[in-house]
């Protein structure tokens, strides 16, 4: 079976997509810095699928520690998880985050050609379709004006991947765009371990819930929405992870440049979220509506039938699902993975 190295792989979708991957029979290389994930995560992979994960510690910058990696295995196909990924921090430290992420995919391309290996998937983000265009989107549709440094990064990285697949015509790239992940396996050994304070919504919602944290603000109840707060594709961890092994057995037998969005279709409220929460779990979550976050959009979702039509993917889970899962997780691990 083929064998799939996930650069970044050991955080939360990396970690999940790992599970999947080795239980559809690939082998799984990965390399991760920890900048913002745990070996432990790792071990726990192993834990749940009973298979072994080869894992180095290395930067995806570092060239020559990845080209070791890439001479040591037979590498069939890369996903590109590695990344920071808070939209607040960018916003306050962008050099670090258009160094970081932009340098991770020039030095993960420049050793790919090196090794022949002609195969990529990008973990891209909903959030390259910038504020005008419509909702729901389409794959079609224009990259728009990001709001911050994050979202930029994502779209400069799909330009660089469109770019190098239009002067090398052996390579092939799936560009996953992804919604609103959210969720755990239904283990609860594995999920989301934000460092610092949540940036997302279900993480913060599961530390209230688990006594982290006292309250949770909603930011706006004034949008132009069903119950005036922002509606968003959320989508269980476990299904984006099956659309990584949809792609992953896509690219391998086509040669292809392909941007695939991975969400539901389906927008749920920040409300819906919170009462959803509160009615599988039996727990409640303290909430007060604050004033509107500068940047949030009113609305975004996906239009998913592209995910269908190439990749025969679509999700299986529901928001309970979702839900259920995340707090399974969380109590579980009331701490994530320190002192695991």
């Amino acid at each position: 079976m083929a064998t799939v190295l996930l650069a970044g792989g050991a955080g939360y979708i990396g970690s999940h997509t790992a599970v999947e991957l080795l239980n559809a029979g690939y082998e799984v290389v990965i390399a991760d810095n920890f900048a913002n994930s745990s070996p432990e995560s790792v071990r726990r992979v192993e834990q749940i699928t009973g298979k072994k994960v080869t894992l180095y510690e290395l930067d995806i910058k570092d060239r020559a520690g990845l080209s070791e990696v890439f001479h040591a295995h037979q590498i069939d196909a890369v996903i590109h998880f590695a990344g920071l990924k808070a939209v607040g921090e960018s916003v306050e430290k962008p050099i670090m985050y258009y160094r970081n992420n932009i340098d991770t995919t020039l030095s993960l391309l420049e050793v790919m050609q090196e090794a022949d290996v002609k195969k990529i998937i990008f973990s891209s983000s909903a959030t390259v379709y910038g504020e005008t265009n419509p909702v729901p989107y389409t794959e079609t549709m224009p990259r728009g004006v990001c709001t911050n440094p994050y979202g930029w990064t994502k779209a400069m990285m799909e330009q660089i991947f469109e770019d190098a697949a239009r002067a090398d015509q052996a390579l092939s790239v799936i560009l996953l765009r992804y919604f609103n992940p959210i969720g755990a396996h239904a283990s609860g050994r594995i999920g989301e371990d934000p460092q610092g304070i949540p940036n997302n919504l279900m993480p913060y919602v599961t530390q209230v819930a688990v006594g982290k944290r006292a309250c949770l603000t909603i930011y706006g109840n004034d949008y132009p929405t069903p119950d005036g707060t922002c509606t968003r594709d959320y989508i269980h961890v476990v299904d984006l992870a099956k659309g990584h092994v949809k792609a992953i057995q896509y690219i391998l037998q086509n040669h292809c440049m392909e941007i695939i969005n991975l969400g539901t279709g389906q927008p749920y409220s920040v409300t819906e979220i919170v009462d959803t929460f509160e009615k599988v779990n039996g727990v409640k979550i303290n909430h007060v509506y604050g004033a509107r976050r500068a940047g949030d959009l009113p609305a975004c979702y996906a239009n998913a039938d592209k995910a269908l039509e190439i990749l025969g993917w679509k999700t299986e889970l529901s928001l309970e699902d979702m839900c259920r899962d995340a707090w399974n997780w969380q109590k579980q691990n009331p701490n994530g993975y320190q002192n695991a």
